[in-house]
């Protein structure tokens, strides 16, 4: 009497046919590897040119760190409106250009440090302010072209409690 296995050759039978069936359908040939990115990191389309450098658009040139419209913030002592003579020139800059650009609008908005009451800081901020102004309108800007406002110390740019942080929040900023 002869014994066969039909169950191992049922087994091989569909492990042959299952390695058939995976060698064919990889009939297409494989795609090549991707070409190197260059060395900036930009990815170059294969019908264009490389792509220029992005340049940054900004609202208006106060924004562009390489403009001199940039720097904005005039300091001031301690319980003083008067602006100090090294800020003139800067003054000056945002006079000219305003004075080109009519249709432009700034807010002068003046700061205080803590020390002193909330209204007394209110005021000294308005103070300062209103210095800004009229120095930019003796240099030709249009006086509907300034606004001021006062934070006095409600906004500080150091919250620190020293000499150091106090001189930096004793400033009127010019926004555009």
């Amino acid at each position: 009497m002869t014994v066969t296995s039909k169950p191992v050759e049922v087994l091989w039978g569909c492990v042959l046919i299952m390695a058939l069936l995976a060698v064919s359908g990889c009939t297409s040939a494989p795609k090549p590897p991707p070409a190197a990115a260059p060395a900036s990191g930009m990815t170059t389309p294969a019908s264009t040119a490389p792509l220029e450098p992005a340049v940054p658009v900004y609202a208006g040139p106060w924004e562009d760190p390489s403009n001199p419209l940039y720097q904005r913030t005039i300091y001031f002592d301690y319980d003083k409106a008067e602006v100090r003579p090294e800020y003139l020139p800067l003054l000056r800059t945002h006079a000219r250009y305003l004075g080109t650009h009519a249709s432009q609008r700034v807010t002068l908005e003046g700061h205080t440090d803590e020390r002193g009451s909330r209204e007394y800081n209110l005021a000294l901020g308005d103070q300062r302010a209103e210095a800004v102004r009229r120095l930019m309108i003796a240099d030709g800007v249009q006086p509907n072209q300034l606004s001021t406002l006062s934070y006095g110390e409600e906004r500080p740019a150091n919250t620190g409690r020293t000499e150091q942080a106090w001189r930096q929040n004793r400033r009127v900023v010019i926004q555009y």
